[in-house]
């Protein structure tokens, strides 16, 4: 039961980061756009990322698809990771590195999920179309 819980607390961690940023992607916050300006990649690298984490999302919170949405997320956050060490740095628009915090935490709790879900592995490889 216990173990239960905390799986879910770490489901719920990395969806709420990831969900909460989709605001500012979505709206074009000025914030966003100053990212993916930077990046080279605005407005579809913005849009585009936003879309991939809130299928990410939806399917950490689905059990049967957990380990799915956790390798979207760890990718995604992955990516996030690079782009704030190699061009963004660490702290961006004086955000006391609050970005590069958050997408720390939740590449910490996507890897959490995929190691939970390691047994799941093999059966996702053999996924056909």
């Amino acid at each position: 039961m216990k173990k239960s819980i905390l799986i879910w607390i770490i489901k719920l961690v990395a969806v709420v980061i990831l969900l909460q940023t989709l605001f500012f992607k979505f709206t074009a916050a000025p914030e966003s756009v100053y990212i993916f300006t930077t990046l080279g990649i605005e407005p579809y690298g913005r849009i585009g990322s936003g879309i991939v984490e809130l299928i990410a999302s939806i399917l950490i919170l689905i059990p049967r698809t957990t380990l799915l949405g956790a390798i979207l997320g760890l990718g995604t956050m992955t990516g996030a990771i690079l782009s704030h060490v190699t061009k963004l740095g660490i702290e961006v628009n004086n955000d006391g590195g609050t970005l590069f915090t958050l997408a720390i935490i939740t590449f910490i709790c996507c890897a959490i999920l995929i190691f939970i879900n390691k047994e799941k592995i093999p059966a996702l490889l053999k996924f056909k179309i």
